[in-house]
């Protein structure tokens, strides 16, 4: 896994990867719903992407227990925030809403990741900034009024849009607590110990919603979905994002979320036959518009530091 990795050591790259992995990831999401619940779903993909962790990390087990116990709140906030909440809550919302509508939703986690950055951790917000984070949530309100004021009036919103929002939050606090994980943690022992926090903190949602009498559909689509979901946005996915954020921070690779509105709904419309609507084209403009504009006095600040 080591070498493997060596031959993707560009964080770019990373990034590009993980972007594309995550969109499909939606595709599935949305596409399954009716054969692999949504916490069925979560909970074995992440079984499976620990599988897929054992063999790297098997070495260094000895290491596993003492780094719990040393740094078991930021272990445990990463592990319920990224692994048990986030994609359990976008899955919970691909019941009820398209994949471009949760992506394009999604791709409002940059903006959110400045604005934590600004309430938490005493990040001024800089007058382009602020004029951005207006933009980018105006896009959101347009997507998730579906273009509609009279939505607006009477708040009548998706339920879906609601819970992919809450999962935007989720993963926003997920990558700005990402930067104080423990120094010179193994990656591999890192997205390790992450999964195991995160399927404990899964397992009594999976028993409740078996209790409800939603079960996995056996077939063999189904079985390739969880696959799918469990070794490339799951496992190569959260390494490829880790190391990523470790290299670049977590602000910039945040900007990389921006490709997966772009890649999405080409995979919806070919594998789901969603149509993207016009509010979509708008909402998306906006929230990129936004972005763009967020981060033009960053860099610009920081051009002068690079030459």
């Amino acid at each position: 896994m080591r070498s493997f990795l060596r031959r993707f050591d560009n964080p770019w790259l990373l990034l590009v990867l993980t972007a594309l992995f995550w969109s499909g990831n939606w595709v599935v999401g949305r596409g399954f719903r009716g054969e692999v619940p949504p916490v069925a779903l979560a909970f074995w993909r992440w079984v499976l992407a620990l599988l897929c962790t054992l063999p790297a990390v098997w070495p260094q087990r000895a290491q596993a227990w003492p780094t719990l116990r040393a740094h078991w709140p930021i272990l445990t906030a990463l592990g319920l925030l990224g692994i048990t909440a986030y994609n359990t809550l976008a899955y919970f919302g691909l019941q009820f809403t398209t994949a471009t509508n949760g992506v394009l939703l999604n791709s409002f986690i940059p903006i959110v990741i400045i604005a934590l950055a600004c309430i938490f951790l005493g990040r001024k917000l800089r007058a382009l900034e602020a004029l951005g984070v207006s933009i980018s949530l105006g896009g959101v309100v347009v997507i998730v009024a579906h273009g509609e004021l009279a939505r607006l009036a009477s708040l009548s919103f998706n339920p879906g849009d609601l819970w992919i929002m809450v999962s935007v939050f989720v993963w926003a606090g997920y990558t700005l607590l990402l930067q104080h994980r423990p120094a010179g943690l193994d990656p591999m022992l890192l997205l390790a110990l992450l999964t195991a926090i995160g399927i404990v903190g899964l397992l009594p949602f999976y028993i409740w919603e078996l209790t409800q009498g939603r079960l996995i559909h056996p077939s063999f689509t189904a079985f390739a979905g969880i696959a799918y979901c469990g070794i490339l946005p799951a496992f190569l996915g959260y390494v490829f994002w880790n190391r990523a954020v470790a290299q670049v921070g977590g602000a910039t690779a945040g900007l990389f979320i921006h490709l997966m509105p772009v890649a999405t709904p080409l995979l919806s419309a070919l594998v789901l036959g969603e149509r993207p609507q016009g509010y979509h084209f708008i909402g998306m403009a906006l929230i990129i518009s936004g972005i763009i504009v967020s981060t033009r006095s960053a860099t610009a600040k920081n051009k002068p530091e690079s030459a």
